[in-house]
């Protein structure tokens, strides 16, 4: 690549990056700010660095109580995707049996139905078993499987090679024995991309909490943070204070496990 090209791609690179990033650091900048200030410019530099204001959004909310409902909501959902997830697409790339490939289409086509047609009949489903009001109406699904995670996991289970398999299969391996020693530790690229995408999906979801839950006592973050809205409207920088200690952590998260995430989207293909 020429100097000139070079120079123009990451000019590019870098204001696209700037636009992506502009409404982050104006939320940071106004949950810095005082209330005066802000009335004035929120898109100005605080001229005085009011940490006080993250301590005022925590003490203006159960902060704690909802952080750890959203963990528990977090883990459980990790640990019911990539289970159920990750045992379905085995079944559906590694043992044969009739009716597999039309099994693996209708799979496939029920992410083409949106949410908002499975809320009513889901809603009366999981208040028919009891489950309403309770953690476990979000969790509790997730132990059926998702059509996207599965198909993202069959198509990394299609490169590991057969021959690995059938050498299993030589030693004495049945189908669980050839998931847990040989699938599973080739495919944590894979299952950790997914574990990582449920988790963002579950910390900010929003629709499921509204739908499911009524005690504030089991509120995940997502909610109780517009609940907060409701309750202090009038004071912006308590807002977009609560706004940086919601979205944070998951920027955190995209960091530190940045190169597995990339590893896992790299290695998982489009074979079929």
């Amino acid at each position: 690549m020429k100097p000139c090209e070079k120079i123009f791609t990451y000019a590019v690179l870098i204001f696209c990056a700037a636009v992506f990033a502009l409404p982050m650091l104006v939320m940071i900048s106004g949950s810095l700010q005082s209330p005066e200030q802000l009335a004035r410019n929120p898109y100005s530099i605080p001229t005085t660095l009011r940490w006080s204001n993250y301590a005022d959004a925590i003490n203006s909310m159960p902060m704690l109580l909802y952080l750890s409902n959203t963990l528990l909501l977090c883990v459980g959902c990790v640990v019911g995707t990539t289970l159920s997830c990750s045992l379905v697409a085995y079944g559906l790339c590694k043992i044969d049996f009739r009716g597999r490939k039309l099994l693996m289409m209708s799979v496939l086509a029920t992410m083409l139905l949106p949410w908002q047609i499975m809320m009513v009949p889901r809603f009366v489903l999981i208040r028919e078993i009891g489950l309403y009001n309770s953690l476990w109406a979000i969790i509790g699904p997730t132990f059926l499987g998702d059509a996207f995670f599965i198909f993202l996991l069959r198509q990394f289970f299609v490169s590991i090679p057969e021959s690995l398999l059938e050498a299993g299969q030589i030693d004495g391996l049945g189908h669980w024995g050839l998931f847990r020693r040989i699938v599973l530790p080739l495919s944590w690229p894979a299952i950790t991309t997914v574990a990582l995408f449920q988790f963002v999906q579950t910390w900010n979801d929003f629709g499921g909490p509204l739908l499911y839950l009524s005690d504030p006592d089991r509120f995940p973050l997502a909610y109780g943070l517009e609940r907060f809205v409701s309750s202090y409207a009038d004071q912006t920088h308590l807002l977009l204070a609560a706004s940086v200690l919601f979205t944070v952590p998951i920027i955190l998260l995209f960091f530190l496990a940045q190169k597995i995430f990339i590893e896992g989207i790299a290695t998982t293909g489009v074979k079929g």
